[in-house]
């Protein structure tokens, strides 16, 4: 077959290697044309893959000296797969996808029952990853568009589905029951079905009785054989063959009862068959409604997205779907109106209840100008919005497929069970066998042997063990995106609870990262709104921050300003002015008082204003000393308290800037700052925290997640602080959608709460396998003790839903904070 490929051939420098590489391949017997690029270092190649391989090319092209790769097409997608029951299933599906050449990486939920696959198209198709999750026993669905959840009706549909399926096995199965064990304890049984006086109705009453649990339970046996025939047994083949075994016996039971002989009346097995169907399928009720729960956070969030939107056509106001909105759009936003789009008012003033997004339960004032976030709920005023995001761009869109991500990770500590759950089930049934034969073959007895082979099926089975974690990484990733922390992956929220250092960027993480005036100290000859009216008036010809910040500070007080007939900027010193009024005007540093030969006084007052980490701006009248302004990037009201708690927490914090190191310190000193890292350039920011790790500290980065984006990537965790649209989600393993350092301890507090979740979960489902298997072989039976099928069964389902209502448990995390103010 004739196949056209692109691979990357590295190691060319000019025209002759490429020219080498193209006559090597085109001598080739298969080879029909070849051709290299040298600008993108691409061989395009036509060849037939019946006569010349892909791996034969790449050898030729390597003895002549060069390095021939693949070209990595990387695509994601997450598929749906039908007949997962177990954690068995999800590693049989992920062991089995992962084996296949071109995919990249594979995870499997067995909460949400998806795989999150990446793979290089140009290697393999997405048909052949669907055909190798069929041939595992599985059916893969159609892909799911972005942000999609089940409707409401199709998880109702499903949940009642379960539900009848699992009335008609305990409608059926107690009866069953009450038939087979009634006249053992005494209770009456009708002649027609007693095992003393009709003992082939007694066994015939059974199997009518068993048909309809059978044919409930069917997809035990459709799933349950099928992945044991492909080589990857689940739960379902546990349950499928210990049920089927106790079935067969009393079949071979009831014939000996019909041929005569009565005494196998008392070892038909319908009923444990019946009852352990009943049980499971009870468990697997139970553990479907409450792993629903678990995407409660993604749910309410696209429950959110508006579906229509009112649009400004001339002056018609038409209401049209949500997905017909286009960038540049102006939509129309009315009071108690959820905000389609994510865009700029450009009329109007309202307040916006942002909290879906940033868990901030003030609303914030919007006017034109400010942007606004799909989803967010207008209050109280009327606004139009130019549109800037539609669709899968908007901020929400955006969120959802963070966290969605999030649940479709593994974190290090779910790849330990993972392994053991995948081998578990094959350990499992060998156990089984073993212990039937065993038992058999020191007793003879066939009926004693069986039931322990039933028992040890059915008690191993390993669903709670897979569980354990991405249940409980669901709910904490759902709570998370509640209080305004994005975690972008189940490794993140693993590895957060194991931080001992954290660094600071300090413009705008610890500080406001915009300067303001702070102090305004005149001499006696002049007031204070005066020097303010005349310094901002001169910096209305600068683009200095430091002269915006004066500006601003004019423009609040309403003080106007005076027309500039002259202005100079004199670069590391300041700027000087001639007003309309005939006034000479200097403004700068100490420097620029010096190069004008002012005296600025001797009372230190600028030297007092350094040291609070603030920078002193002199102002000079007609050559003569007026006063100071100072100007400050000021602390951000929380940082205090945020550092405070991160101490409570045993962490050490840094502060890393580059800025002067007295400046630094000054702002080190009023929120308690342990290590103080002071004129670092960008670029060395990631060294730094490098330096911290080789001292042996899990080290976290909090910063903007743009200019700090290597240190962020260097960090154990990168933290971006963000608000609104404006947040860093690709460079940083996890995003605080408002600008309160109180959520890196809240996100730190939740990762221990996480961790010390999931470590309950898997000691619970390790300890009750560990239990249940000895005791279920009879290892204890001496002592009396042995385990009934039907009491396995129920163990085990309980254990899975003990393991999920576990995890549920994290909704009802709190902040230590909220805890101290509840």
């Amino acid at each position: 077959m004739l196949v056209e490929k692109y691979y990357l051939v590295e190691g060319m420098s000019c025209s002759a290697c490429s020219a080498a590489v193209e006559r090597i391949t085109k001598k080739m017997q298969g080879v029909e044309s070849s051709s290299v690029n040298l600008t993108t270092n691409k061989l395009f190649i036509k060849y037939n893959d019946e006569i010349v391989t892909k791996e034969q090319i790449f050898s030729k092209i390597e003895k002549a000296g060069y390095s021939p790769k693949l070209i990595i097409t990387e695509k994601s997608v997450v598929i749906p797969v039908k007949g997962m029951t177990c954690s068995a299933c999800s590693q049989a599906v992920e062991r089995t996808v992962k084996k296949l050449n071109g995919v990249i990486e594979a995870n499997v939920n067995a909460v949400t029952n998806k795989a999150h696959i990446k793979y290089n198209s140009q290697v393999i198709r997405l048909s052949e990853i669907k055909q190798a999750i069929k041939k595992a026993g599985y059916q893969p669905l159609s892909i799911e568009k972005q942000n999609a959840l089940p409707t409401e009706d199709k998880q109702q549909k499903e949940n009642r589905l379960m539900w009848f399926k699992f009335k008609v096995a305990v409608g059926f199965g107690i009866p069953l029951l009450y038939v087979a064990m009634a006249h053992m304890v005494g209770l009456p049984v009708p002649k027609i079905i007693n095992p003393h006086y009709a003992p082939i109705n007694f066994a015939f009453a059974q199997i009518i009785l068993l048909i309809p649990i059978l044919i409930a339970g069917n997809k035990f046996y459709t799933v349950g054989f099928k992945t044991l025939f492909s080589g990857h047994p689940n739960m379902d083949s546990l349950v499928a063959v210990g049920t089927s075994a106790a079935i067969i016996y009393g079949i071979y039971a009831t014939y000996m009862i019909v041929n005569g002989d009565t005494s196998y009346v008392m070892e038909l097995y319908f009923e444990t068959a019946g009852v352990i169907i009943a049980l499971i399928m009870l468990g697997k009720s139970l553990e479907h409604r409450s792993k629903g729960k678990t995407t409660e956070a993604i749910k309410k969030l696209i429950n959110m997205q508006p579906k229509q939107a009112t649009v400004l056509h001339g002056n018609d106001e038409l209401v049209i779907p949500i997905e017909e909105v286009e960038t540049g759009d102006i939509v129309l936003i009315k009071p108690g109106e959820n905000i389609p789009v994510d865009g700029e008012v450009i009329d109007g003033y309202s307040s916006v209840d942002e909290s879906m997004l940033t868990g901030e339960s003030l609303p914030v004032e919007k006017t034109i100008g400010s942007q606004v976030v799909g989803a967010s709920i207008n209050k109280n005023g009327l606004l139009k919005v130019k549109t800037l995001k539609t669709g899968n761009d908007t901020a929400l869109s955006k969120i959802i497929t963070l966290v969605e991500n999030a649940q479709g990770t593994k974190a290090p500590i779910a790849k330990l069970a993972d392994i053991i759950s995948g081998y578990f089930v094959p350990v499992v049934i060998t156990i089984a066998l073993i212990s039937g034969i065993v038992w058999f073959v020191s007793t003879g007895n066939l009926n004693f042997s069986l039931r322990i082979f039933i028992s040890v099926l059915v008690i191993a089975c390993p669903c709670a063990l897979g569980l354990a974690t991405p249940t409980a990484i669901m709910v904490a990733t759902g709570k998370g995106a509640d209080n305004g922390i994005l975690i972008k992956s189940g490794e993140a929220l693993e590895t957060a609870h194991k931080i001992n250092a954290i660094v600071f960027d300090k413009t705008g993480t610890i500080t406001m990262g915009k300067p303001i005036v702070t102090d305004i100290l005149p001499t006696d000859d002049i007031s204070a709104d005066d020097l303010l009216k005349y310094a901002a008036s001169a910096e209305r010809g600068s683009e200095h921050p430091l002269g915006e910040a004066i500006i601003k500070k004019c423009e609040e007080k309403d003080l106007g300003f005076i027309t500039v007939k002259s202005f100079e900027s004199i670069p590391g010193h300041g700027i000087t002015a001639t007003l309309k009024n005939g006034v000479e005007l200097s403004i700068g540093n100490a420097k620029m008082m010096n190069l004008k030969s002012i005296n600025i006084n001797s009372n230190n007052i600028h030297q007092t204003i350094a040291s609070e980490g603030k920078t002193p701006m002199f102002v000079a009248l007609n050559d003569k000393y007026a006063g100071l302004i100072a100007v400050a990037d000021v602390i951000k009201t929380t940082s205090k308290e945020a550092i405070k708690s991160l101490h409570n927490l045993g962490i050490k914090v840094a502060m890393i800037t580059g800025d002067h190191k007295a400046t630094a310190e000054a702002i080190a000193k009023q929120v308690s700052i342990d290590i103080v890292l002071a004129e670092v350039l960008p670029e060395d920011k990631s060294k730094e925290v490098l330096a911290l790790q080789k001292q042996g500290y899990k080290v976290a980065m909090v910063g903007d997640g743009i200019n700090d984006a290597p240190a962020l990537a260097q960090a154990d965790v990168g933290i971006a602080i963000g608000s609104g649209t404006d947040i860093a989600m690709d460079s940083a393993d996890i995003v605080l959608m408002r600008s309160d350092l109180n959520d890196v301890s809240t996100a730190i507090e939740l990762s221990k709460a996480t961790i010390k979740n999931i470590k309950q979960n898997l000691f619970w489902a390790f300890a009750y396998n560990s239990a249940g298997i000895p005791l279920a072989t009879g290892l204890f039976h001496s002592f009396g003790l042995l385990l009934n099928p039907m009491f396995g069964a129920a163990a085990m389902s309980l254990s899975s839903v003990s393991v999920v209502t576990n995890a549920l448990r994290l909704r009802n995390f709190k902040p230590k904070k909220e805890k101290n103010n509840a």
